[in-house]
């Protein structure tokens, strides 16, 4: 791995995907305990709209789609506390809408040739500098902001009734979860691509909240498992020439399924213990 590091455009892929597996980390293990990986995706894929706003209008990327997924996360935010029984559709509209906006945006945009599969999955290794320092402050914005409010989000994650008894404003902490994602999402899109934030957001907090026994050991743990899958899969491309992202992407997937063949060993291992314990004891 060294020597793959004398390169500039690796330091900059290996920094943009430890950042990203830091950032993931902490908000995906928020995002996991509260149950809101689909509307994370669904805020994922309505970035695609503001994309498309953007290059219509002629504005900045970032202003675009911050606009556009802020305002979508707002609404699925609204509709998912007032009627949970219909979130789910509402969401799944809004996955679709955002993503046929910034298509038809795109192709009605005078002098623009714009590949969206390049946001759908990103371009780690032509990440600048520039980048860098952008998701450096931001994140650690994102980063100050939730262990601020750390206790309440706590609470708020495992008992909403007795946080609402404790006077933690519940539905406030709810909209800045929300934003805080869709401002996440936005801010790594263009970096690392919408695939492996979702991917990042979700598998590596899934698979550590198995093996911890606190939010704090499973942020810990997640963003660990997020490091490892992206310097691993940053290596690997590296050696057989493939394409970074989808390697990332594959190897998390791969620890994802390694960790449920284990939860299966262990439950089956446990229940042969049971059974031979229960025989001992008549026998």
């Amino acid at each position: 791995m060294i020597e793959v590091l004398q390169f500039e455009f690796m330091r900059n892929a290996l920094m943009a995907g430890l950042l990203a597996s830091l950032i993931c980390g902490v908000i995906g293990s928020l995002i996991v305990i509260n149950r809101l990986v689909f509307l994370s995706g669904g805020i994922a894929h309505s970035a695609y709209g503001g994309i498309g706003l953007a290059f219509f209008l002629g504005l900045p990327f970032m202003a675009g789609a911050f606009f556009f997924s802020f305002l979508s996360a707002m609404i699925m935010a609204a509709v998912s506390t007032r009627s949970k029984q219909r979130a789910d559709t509402i969401i799944g509209v809004m996955w679709a809408v955002g993503m046929a906006v910034g298509i038809l945006l795109i192709d009605i945009t005078p002098g623009y040739n714009v590949d969206l599969m390049s946001y759908l999955f990103g371009s780690i290794l032509s990440v600048p500098r520039s980048d860098l320092l952008i998701m450096a402050i931001a994140g650690g914005a994102i980063l100050l902001l939730v262990f601020y409010f750390f206790n309440d989000l706590l609470i708020m994650s495992y008992d909403e009734e007795f946080a609402l008894v404790r006077g933690v404003p519940v539905r406030r902490l709810y909209y800045m979860l929300i934003g805080i994602v869709a401002i996440t999402v936005v801010m790594m899109v263009q970096v690392v691509g919408l695939i492996l934030v979702i991917a990042l957001l979700t598998i590596p907090p899934y698979i550590a909240e198995k093996y911890t026994k606190s939010l704090v050991q499973m942020m810990v743990l997640s963003c660990m498992l997020g490091m490892a899958f992206t310097t691993g899969g940053l290596w690997i491309s590296y050696r057989l020439d493939l394409t970074s992202g989808a390697v990332i992407i594959f190897l998390a997937g791969s620890g994802f399924f390694l960790s449920l063949v284990l939860d299966s060993l262990i439950t089956l291992n446990k229940r042969r213990l049971t059974i031979k314990s229960h025989q001992e004891m008549s026998g």
